[in-house]
């Protein structure tokens, strides 16, 4: 009869396991029907015919199977039927499954019965004596135990004949002297069963050997009481202290069965010392009071870098993060801070590699010793660094997005009343001259404003279809009026690119910040390649913290061969502000202002580098699929703007926050015409509108304002003038405060900073 380890719960693991394959040989196969690209139709059939044939051999397998078990299980049953000795079959549940003609007499065994409960009238200890058994059959496939039965010593054997059917049989040996019954079987292992205060109760014929006498206590028997139930203990024998792991079952009743496993192991090597401190897996020091170290063992040192640290200060080897090494290793000398771990960086060329070091202090040879534990904190303090760089990230991102709608609403101020003076002045005037300067230093602080915008992605774009082909043809020429004449440009395209969606001067931008870059980091000149590429992402990537899901894409890289960027310096890249320029060579707004355009635009950007090399900045986009044409077609179409100067006519209810922008607005549109009725929220315009004598043509309100912001009051306002138009204006991107609730039709968004001419113009096309 085969005996083999069990395998609980494998007829329901084989079922659970074709079910799973058929459902994913369906599932290959619907995917196969409904895909349109052959090749992955051919790899999903085949896919599907893979999960098929698995599922369908299992199955086959299994019922091989339980026909082989069935027949092993009539054989058994057929064997017992004739066997003197009491032979029970049960599951490992221990329910009696089957009883022979001798079980049946002696023992009354009945199917369905626990089996402890139809041993324990004939077996002393039965349940502690069948759960021993089952925990060693579970792991060897089979067990044995003499015991003490009302008919003398008996041998109780467990067999395993497959993962259903555990096969039980209790044999009688003859009458021998109590002196040759303490000759127990090497096999067997040492056991004592133990009441609740550690009294002794039962020591089988192996413990008798191995301690040589009868014991009362527990405690009597142990070098290093009290005992502890899965630790390791030295045990007093005749020959000296013995090692054993000890194993604890629940005997019932307060009882306890004690088995004791034997730690014999030839694999393992011999301490090179007394101590095998040169064996632990644990990096070690042994340190002075000034820092020396005494002794490292050879994980310390495979740490450290060195073939031997002994005599060596540990600040030799490692610097402190906050303080110095040599004031950290005073404090502890002197008792104070032991407990507490410290973090240091180790000094190696190699790579950089911090460690969490903890200090005890001791006495050895009457002279005053720390031990110093290491542990390799590095991926430890890498998340630390990760997850501080994010929130750092987030924290000036919300900074940004906040500076820049304050400052929009300063400059439109500034720019919109720049625009009236100047309205009342002619070129021949003196201060025309400092009125323009006015105007342009207020676009380059909004131009500025924007690039704080995009790098917290809270800018307006205006997307549309875009040809990375075409769009790279027509920035060609101002590409190579900015790389200059020592730098060569050189423009790859894959002739299948893809179109995707976004803002074309913002991508524009993008790429002319790509291009500088390289050339400022090829002040001798060289050789700069745009390259545009479609990949087809089958799975997920994971890149830089970032995962790129499966699908389209249009990639665009910018190489170059410059002085590249060195590692520790590759990740702080695209923070805003940073910089590897001089002093009022850069702002450090660059990069963070591509990251920020990239990734409200959807995509992805990756950076690799060699210092010395070059550097590569590789964009993903995803590619616009045809199948989304209908919503993204509105988009394409642009209204005609028309005439500057064109006079209008209607009232206008103007709502802004803002004294100076709302003045600006309101003198404007008096200028072109306009009935203009203000307000400072959105419940002073609710007011306002309360009057039904009050015709309103258009509304032009702010987005963020105290109390109710632009959408909420006038979807208020809508109920009772549905038609009216409206005109929303805001320093945030149009899509910031759209999330909140569901678009309003017959509405438009004008940005801020606007000019004079901007704001005219969007009133009149609402009116027309």
């Amino acid at each position: 009869m085969a005996a083999g380890r069990p395998r609980p719960g494998g007829g329901r693991g084989v079922l659970r396991s074709s079910a799973l394959l058929s459902a994913l040989a369906l599932a290959c196969g619907l995917t196969a029907m409904l895909t349109a690209e052959p090749g992955l139709r051919i790899g999903m059939l085949a896919a599907a015919a893979a999960f098929a044939t698995t599922a369908i051999l299992a199955l086959a397998s299994f019922g091989l199977g339980r026909r082989r078990d069935a027949r092993s299980f009539a054989a058994v049953c057929a064997f017992a039927e004739g066997d003197p000795a009491p032979i029970l079959v049960s599951d490992p549940a221990l329910h009696v499954l089957y009883a022979n003609p001798a079980a049946r007499r002696e023992v009354e065994a009945r199917s369905g019965d626990a089996l402890p409960e139809l041993l324990a009238g004939q077996v002393a200890g039965a349940e502690a004596v069948s759960r021993r058994l089952w925990l060693q059959a579970h792991e060897r496939g089979h067990a044995r135990e003499e015991v003490a039965t009302r008919g003398g010593r008996r041998v109780l054997a467990l067999r395993v004949l497959d993962a259903e059917r555990w096969v039980w049989r209790l044999d009688r040996l003859p009458d021998r002297p109590e002196a040759e019954a303490g000759a127990a079987s090497e096999r067997d292992p040492p056991v004592l069963t133990l009441g609740r205060s550690g009294a002794v109760l039962y020591m089988n014929a192996r413990a008798r050997v191995l301690l040589g006498r009868r014991v009362k206590r527990i405690d009597d028997a142990l070098e290093d009481p009290p005992l502890r139930p899965g630790a390791i203990h030295r045990f007093l024998t005749p020959e000296g202290p013995v090692s054993f792991a000890v194993r604890c079952v629940d005997a019932g009743i307060g009882r306890k069965e004690v088995v004791l496993e034997p730690l014999e192991d030839p694999t393992l090597p011999e301490a090179s010392g007394p101590d095998g401190f040169e064996e632990l897996p644990v990096p070690l020091l042994r340190l002075d009071p000034e820092g020396r170290i005494l002794r490292a063992n050879a994980s310390a040192c495979r740490l450290l870098d060195t073939e031997r640290a002994e005599g060596r200060n540990l600040s030799e080897f490692m610097e402190g993060l906050g303080r110095s090494v040599a004031l950290w290793i005073g404090e502890a000398a002197a008792g104070r801070g032991l407990h507490r771990s410290e973090f240091l960086r180790l000094i190696r060329p190699d790579r950089e590699i911090f460690v969490q070091v903890t200090l005890n202090r001791l006495r050895c040879s009457g002279a005053p010793e720390m031990v110093a534990v290491l542990n390799d904190a590095t991926e430890l303090k890498t998340l630390e660094a990760q997850f501080v760089q994010s929130q750092k990230m987030q924290a000036i991102g919300q900074l940004a997005g906040g500076v820049a709608h304050d400052f929009n609403n300063l400059l439109t101020a500034i720019s919109g009343h720049c625009d009236l003076l100047m309205l009342r002045h002619d070129q021949g005037d003196p201060d025309y001259s400092d009125l323009v300067q006015i105007s342009q230093n207020a676009n380059r602080a909004a131009a500025l404003v924007g690039q704080l915008l995009a790098f917290s992605r809270k800018q307006t774009l205006r997307p549309e279809l875009l040809d990375l082909r075409e769009t790279l043809s027509d920035l060609t020429h101002l590409l190579n009026r900015l790389v200059g004449e020592r730098v060569e440009l050189v423009l790859k395209h894959d002739p299948v690119l893809p179109e995707i969606r976004g803002d074309r001067r913002q991508l524009e931008q993008v790429i002319v910040n790509l291009v500088v870059n390289a050339r400022d980091a090829m002040p001798e000149g060289g050789e700069i390649r745009i390259d545009t590429e479609r990949i087809t992402l089958m799975e997920p990537m994971q890149r830089d913290r970032a995962m790129v899901e499966p699908g389209e894409y249009a990639v665009v890289r910018v190489r170059d061969q410059g002085r590249g960027i060195e590692p520790e310096k590759l990740q702080k890249v695209f923070e805003p502000f940073y910089t590897t320029k001089r002093t009022g060579e850069g702002t450090g707004l660059g990069l963070s202002t591509v990251y920020g355009i990239v990734k409200q635009t959807g995509g992805f950007i990756f950076v690799d580098s060699v210092a010395g090399e070059g550097s590569c900045f590789t964009l993903f986009f995803p590619a616009f699929a045809a199948a989304d044409q209908a919503v993204a077609a509105p988009a394409e179409a642009e209204p005609s703007a028309p005439e500057p100067q064109r006079s209008g006519s209607g009232t206008v209810l103007l709502v802004e926050d803002e004294a100076p922008v709302r003045a600006f607005a309101a003198r404007a549109l008096a200028m072109r015409g306009y009935g203009v009725i203000e307000a400072g929220t959105g419940e002073e315009a609710l007011q306002r509108l309360s009057d039904p004598k009050i015709s309103v043509d258009l509304i032009v309100t702010d987005v963020v304002m105290p109390g109710l912001d632009g959408p909420s009051w006038v979807r208020e306002a809508r109920r009772d003038r549905p038609e009216t138009p409206v005109v929303f204006m805001s320093g945030y991107a149009e899509d910031v405060f759209s999330e909140g609730g569901p678009g309003l039709p017959n509405a438009v968004f004008l940005p801020k900073p606007f000019s004079l001419t901007e704001l005219t113009e969007t009133v009149n096309r609402q009116l027309a």
